[in-house]
Order: structure tokens, then sequence, then C-alpha cells
């Protein structure tokens, strides 16, 4: 009985430290849109057997959604992280608190129950899946450290990459599209970070 008593404090402990916490900021703390510029992009360059060409140059400051860590699929010796962004209407706390946000398999994915929090064109065009490559290690290691609710400002690059062997992966250029395709593909300098 002891035991099982023991066993049940270390769930609701893990339980209890574990869950989703609701969004208690108050105002829009990400109100400003994506920034994405095509001017003065580099080169095509190598990154091991990827060439990465810029397609734009792109700053989001975003309220993180979601975060989901990649180990073995096809992507991630290059994108170990995907954050799922919201910005404007989409970083209101009540607006993310009414919705249920979920990542999996390279997919950003939200839902309700009732009427939805916010129109769903608005959900929609303030929010996004962002695959994140790290320029180096040191962007790596930021990028590893961000969690949900955080408040982050990526900057870099939107790109397309492909290999000898035909690998091809091209990211979205705008923040209207969805399904697939529609993701960020971000080759990331640099990574600011808060909490909320």
């Amino acid at each position: 009985m002891k035991k099982l008593i023991i066993l049940l404090l270390i769930v609701a402990a893990g339980w209890f430290i574990f869950r989703d916490q609701p969004a208690n900021w108050r105002g829009i703390p990400a109100a400003a849109e994506p920034q994405q510029t095509a001017n003065n992009l580099p080169k095509p360059f190598l990154d091991g057997k990827y060439t990465i060409t810029p397609l734009a140059r792109y700053t989001v400051t975003a309220v993180v959604l979601s975060r989901s860590r990649y180990r073995l699929d096809d992507g991630a010796e290059l994108a170990p992280l995907d954050l799922a962004l919201g910005w404007g209407s989409m970083s209101i706390a009540n607006v993310i608190n009414d919705l249920s946000i979920s990542q999996s398999g390279r997919w950003y994915e939200y839902s309700w129950h009732g009427d939805p929090p916010l129109d769903p064109q608005a959900i929609a065009t303030h929010s996004a899946n962002t695959h994140c490559l790290p320029a180096n290690s040191a962007v790596k290691k930021q990028l590893l450290a961000v969690r949900r609710h955080d408040l982050v400002t990526l900057e870099g690059y939107l790109v397309e990459i492909s290999t000898a062997g035909g690998y091809h992966w091209r990211s979205s250029l705008s923040r209207e599209d969805t399904g697939g395709g529609a993701c960020e593909v971000l080759w990331v300098t640099g990574v600011a970070r808060k909490k909320l």
C-alpha cells in the first residue's frame, strides 16, 4: 500500500510539473507582422551535402505556441526543432488558451471547442509552423532552449534545400497559405528569447 501511495504521488507531481500551463500575460506581446525582403540575398552555399539557397531575409517576433524536437526523420539533421509561432492576435493569451495546439510529423495543428476564439482565417494567417535550421552550434543551443510560451525573435533566411540525390525542401514565402508546403523553412542566424 505504501508503494502505491508513493507511486501515485510521483505521478501527480509529474503531471503538475509537465502539464500545459495556461498563458497568463496581458496585451499583444508580438504585435508586429513578420518582416521579409528579397533584397541583397547571399548566394547559395553548401552545408555538408546540402545546397542552401536563400529565398528571402526573414525576421519574426512571436509567441511559441508549441515546440517539437526531431531526431530521426529526414529533416532532423538540418532542422532539429520545429516551432509553432503566433503573432498579432495569435499572441493574445486568451486566444491561445482557447485553442488545442499540437505538432507531429512536421505538422502544426490547432482546434477548438464551440465557437473559435478568433476568426479561423486570422488563426491561419497569424501563426505558422517554422522548421528551424540553426546556422551554427551556438544558434542550435539557443533554439533548443526555447520553450512553449516564450517570446522569441528569430532572424535568418527562408531557404530552399536540395542535394545531388534529389532531396528537396522549400520554404513558403507567404503567411497567407495553409496546408502542405505552407511552413517556413528558416535558416536561423540569430535568436532572442524572453519568458512571458
